[in-house]
This record gives C-alpha cells, structure tokens and sequence, in this order.
C-alpha cells in the first residue's frame, strides 16, 4: 500500500448498458486493491447517488464504471465537485473522448488518420439524406453505423448496402439521438494500451464474430483470439503505439485508455479511443500490462497513485 492513499472507493456498477461489465471490472479491482493492503469501500450509484459520497471516509476514487454517466464526463463533475482525487480522464477529456465525432476531429487536427465519417441525428434522417452525404463524401459501402457515445460496441451495425443502412439507421434512432456512419476498414484489429502518458503495448485480436462487438468482447462462448503481441513488423509496431499516444495526449487523458485501430494496407486507422476500458479477465489492457511483467494487482495500484483532481 502507498502511502498517498489509504482509503478507496471503488464506484462501480451504475445504470449504463455496459453495467454488468462495469461491476466485473469494479469486484476485480477491488479484490486487486485489497491485496495491496487497502481499506477498500464500493458504490453503486445505481442505488446510491455519487453526491452523498463520504468525503471523511474516502482519500481517493477508484473509477470502475463503463459507459454512459461513467466515462463522458458526469461522473467525474461529481468527483470534482466533492474534491476528491480520483482516477483515469478527467471531465473534458472523457466527454470528448466518448463524443466520437469531437474524438474524430481532434484526431484530424492532429493529421491521425480515422476512417472517413459523419454524423446525423435523428431530426435530420430525412429520405435520401444519408445516401447523398455518402456520395457526397465518397464513402462507399460496407460502412459502419454507431450511436455518437456509446461503449463496449453497443448498437454498432456493418450495412453492406442501402437497404441495410436504412433498416439499422431506423432501428437505431429508436434509441439513440446521434449517430456516426463511417467508412467499414478491413485489415488487421489492433488495440494499444497507454498508462501514465507510455504505451504498453499492441495487442491484435482475430474475433470469431464478424467484428469485435460486445459478445466477443465479454462472452467466453464467442471469446476472440488474442495475440500478444501484435503481428506487426517493429516499425509498425513501434507506429501504432507512437499514434496511441499521441492520441491519448491529444485528448488530454490520464491515468490508462486503449486505442483501437484496423491496419490495412501499411496504414493504422484509429477508430477510438477508450478512457474507461475494461478490467475483466477477458479484458485487454490487464493481459498487455501482463506481457510486459506488471501483474493485475500492480497494474491497478499504478492507475490509483495516478489520481488526482481537476484531471
């Protein structure tokens, strides 16, 4: 145990659609934590609201949640306002972060190369529309549709044609507000972890499903093949994990993301990135800190002695 901290709470849980994944990651921490020697507490701000959070019994936050509210910027407002350090990005750098098409120009200004894009909300879907942005933009098909802020690959659907652009578009604006529709990148899956700023590493994943959605990610069943590390020339390696952190500093992040990237044709696409990533046993970021010798427990004590306020 460090002696800057003593007493953590972990917030886990909460009320977004990668809950169950946020408490898998929550209890794991936890239990990683409690091996350093930690006095360790959780919420749930599912059933208990982040603003009645104990000053007196909490030195530092362990911020375990995933997904809407956890990982945009809301969350963290809270752990500002109470003045509690706490871990991982801070307010701003989450919530553009999350926002794919704020990410998207902020990896275009910083001449990152990211599949070609746009976004449309729901008043906006009018008949014909999106097909004359496509051509428009010249972005063919198959393309992919996404809500703006959403994780874990949530309502993320591959059209192959205009009538499948149509019918999920339809489908999602049921839901969702905002979308992206961006050009589909074949090629080679490539996820980096960065951690305090350096990168981990470059993990590739071959996922048996058509793309790495939230059932690859999180079902053993449909568990996708890992290779680590990536197969990549070293210069490219040694590429992808310059880009990811240059993107990490780029959104101002702190604390651990994971960027992910399709490689295709000698060029790494950086599709997102994630300021809030899993911390399961299936999760990426544990098994490349694992590679290169700091174990589960280690690696989560690095992303708390991180934490601090106004991140």
């Amino acid at each position: 145990m460090s002696k800057k901290f003593k007493k953590v709470l972990v917030v886990l849980g909460g009320t977004s659609g990668e809950r169950a994944v946020s408490l898998d990651s929550g209890k794991a921490c936890i239990n990683a934590l409690r091996k350093k020697k930690y006095i360790v507490t959780s919420l749930d701000p599912k059933f208990k609201k982040l603003k009645l959070i104990d000053k007196k019994k909490t030195d530092v936050i362990f911020n375990a949640l995933h997904g809407k509210d956890g990982e945009d910027g809301v969350a963290q407002s809270f752990f500002e306002n109470l003045r509690i350090p706490y871990t991982h990005s801070g307010v701003l750098s989450s919530f553009n972060s999350m926002n794919k098409a704020i990410s998207k120009k902020i990896f275009i200004q910083r001449k990152i190369l990211t599949p070609k894009y746009f976004s449309i909300s729901k008043n906006e879907n009018k008949e014909n529309k999106i097909f004359k942005i496509l051509k428009k933009i010249k972005i063919n098909f198959p393309v992919v549709i996404k809500p703006i802020n959403e994780g874990s690959s949530l309502g993320v659907k591959i059209a192959k044609n205009i009538f499948e652009l149509k019918k999920f578009t339809k489908a999602l604006f049921k839901k969702y507000e905002q979308l992206i529709i961006e050009q589909y990148i074949a090629g080679q899956e490539i996820q980096v972890a960065v951690l305090n700023h350096k990168a981990l590493g470059a993990i590739e994943l071959i996922p048996k499903r058509p793309f790495y959605d939230y059932k690859a990610k999180y079902t053993k069943s449909a568990k996708t093949q890992h290779v680590m590390p990536a197969r990549l020339k070293k210069k490219a390696y040694s590429k992808v994990l310059r880009i990811a952190e240059t993107a990490h500093k780029a959104l101002s992040c702190k604390g651990v993301t994971r960027a992910d990237f399709k490689y295709f044709k000698n060029n790494f696409y950086l599709l997102e990135i994630n300021t809030q990533p899993g911390m399961t046993n299936l999760s990426l970021v544990p098994e490349i800190a694992k590679y290169r010798g700091i174990d589960f427990p280690k690696l989560v004590e690095k992303i708390l002695l991180d934490a601090s306020i106004n991140r």
